[in-house]
């Protein structure tokens, strides 16, 4: 019986993954490596919640971004705190 559980992997989809990849191909290099780094390892196996909060980090500025992946700054937004610490660890 399917679910409808959004923390569970979601079904891969090759254009929303294709887009989701370029969207993590940043000016930043530092940004640029972590993000691909994590896509390569994580990235068909995200769930819904985890690529819903990429696109939302996906939306700052390199510089904001650094800072969040750096650990000079902490997520504001509580629910991209998960994915901030699995970028780190990546």
């Amino acid at each position: 019986m399917p679910t409808d559980d959004s923390t569970a992997s979601a079904p891969h989809d090759d254009r929303r993954f294709a887009r989701l990849r370029w969207r993590c191909r940043r000016g930043m290099l530092e940004n640029d490596l972590i993000l691909t780094r994590f896509l390569d390892a994580r990235g068909e196996a995200m769930t819904e919640d985890e690529v819903a909060a990429l696109d939302r980090l996906l939306d700052l500025s390199d510089n904001e971004l650094w800072d969040l992946l750096s650990g000079r700054a902490d997520p504001a937004d509580a629910s991209v705190r998960p994915l901030v610490a699995s970028l780190r660890a990546a």
